[in-house]
């Protein structure tokens, strides 16, 4: 149990004796609020993760926006001069979850600018051949892959491969 510095163990009872509990085994496994303790109670709250937008960097100065950057969750940008927006833009790729795949056709170069987007949940060679296509899967041979994911540039890996962020794929067909 971490230490409460609102909640105490008479109010915690008071809040269960509100909501007609009256008998739970309760582990505060950091420091609650009693919004989050209510939160938790009536289940029908859901977090998501947010970024602080924190505009006009351009009027601080540098010492300040050291600081500006060790606060969590914050993007500092000035969108007069367009500053800091690729750090916006690589923070909210990581924030949502979310994986950038290039396809590679066969003799040609990869395709940087339409890249296949998977959520970190579902991000193997399969998940990438059925956002393409549903048909690919069932003519898929093997893959080949460069990028995080491999050892070796290109590797030839199967269905069941975990791919990183910004890899490229090339799909290899059966015959």
């Amino acid at each position: 149990m971490v230490p409460q510095s609102e909640l105490d163990l008479d109010l915690v009872k008071s809040i269960l004796n509100e909501y007609k509990i009256h008998n739970a085994d309760i582990t505060l496994r950091c420091d609650a609020t009693t919004d989050d303790l209510i939160d938790i109670i009536e289940g029908n709250r859901v977090y998501i993760p947010c970024i602080y937008l924190l505009n006009k960097i351009d009027q601080i100065s540098v010492e300040e926006l050291d600081i500006i950057y060790k606060v969590p969750h914050c993007v500092p940008i000035s969108a007069h001069h367009k500053w800091n927006f690729d750090n916006l833009l690589e923070k909210m790729w990581d924030y949502l979850q979310l994986l950038r795949l290039y396809t590679k056709p066969k003799g040609q170069l990869p395709d940087y600018e339409t890249p296949v987007v998977l959520s970190r949940s579902k991000h193997t060679v399969e998940d990438f051949c059925n956002k393409i296509h549903r048909t690919i899967i069932k003519e898929f041979k093997y893959a080949l892959v460069w990028g995080e994911s491999v050892k070796h540039q290109p590797q030839k890996v199967g269905k069941e491969h975990v791919l990183c962020d910004e890899d490229v794929v090339q799909i290899v067909k059966k015959v």
